[in-house]
């Protein structure tokens, strides 16, 4: 026994659509000491984060992913042999 046909939806799903978050805007110094501060800041917070990164790698060496841990340093004193 037929019910009646199916009932089509009239309305289509709705897109997800993803908004890209940008962050906050930086405005450049515009005094010479002062983008000049500016550079030193970055160049040394760099350091700093290669630094710890390093550090931590030689605590998990194991992790393979990271540089500087165990593997790095056994293929730093091989080519350090190799090369006397």
């Amino acid at each position: 026994m037929a019910q009646g046909q199916l009932k089509k939806s009239k309305a289509p799903a709705a897109k997800i659509t993803q908004r890209k978050q940008t962050g906050a805007r930086v405005i450049k110094p515009k005094k010479q000491n002062l983008v000049k501060q500016q550079q030193m800041k970055k160049k040394h917070s760099a350091g700093l984060a290669a630094m710890t990164e390093k550090s931590l790698a030689s605590k998990a060496g194991h992790l393979e992913m990271l540089r500087g841990g165990k593997k790095d340093k056994k293929a730093e004193e091989s080519a350090s042999k190799k090369g006397k």
